[in-house]
């Protein structure tokens, strides 16, 4: 059941399984990966009405005031310890690749995902997950 706080709706994993009948693993990458825009608070994921609707609009293609602005991301590359301080900024993910190939010990660094607009980190990926995931694409 949907969690409401003042005016604002908040689904589950659990409810959006129930109410769309996409699997909890497939809703749980979705969220991970960024396809669906949500919160961790705990351990527990919840999404908005809002983000429910823009995740679906973007899907269709979206038009007029339903189509939001394409978001635009920056990637940090940066240490994960003390023994390494480096950190550089990448505007796309190829660069980003090319720049953790180029590291000596990829297990040092890891990805800040950001939101340039905003500023607000969208995720952190560890090195050779990041690489993982997008160096098929």
């Amino acid at each position: 059941m949907p969690k409401k706080i003042g005016s604002l709706t908040l689904y589950s994993v659990d409810d959006l399984h129930e109410l769309l009948g996409i699997s909890k693993m497939t809703l749980r990458a979705y969220l991970r990966e960024g396809r669906l825009k949500g919160r961790k608070l705990g351990v527990q994921w919840y999404v908005t009405e809002e983000s429910i609707r823009n995740y679906f609009a973007e899907e269709e293609g979206g038009s007029g005031d339903e189509k939001k602005t394409k978001q635009r991301i920056k990637y940090v590359v940066q240490g994960v310890n003390d023994l390494v301080s480096e950190t550089e900024e990448c505007q796309s993910i190829s660069e980003t690749l090319e720049c953790l190939h180029s590291q000596a010990i990829i297990s040092l660094f890891q990805v800040q995902i950001t939101d340039t607009d905003s500023g607000e980190i969208i995720e952190i990926v560890k090195a050779r997950d990041f690489i993982e995931r997008y160096s098929n694409q």
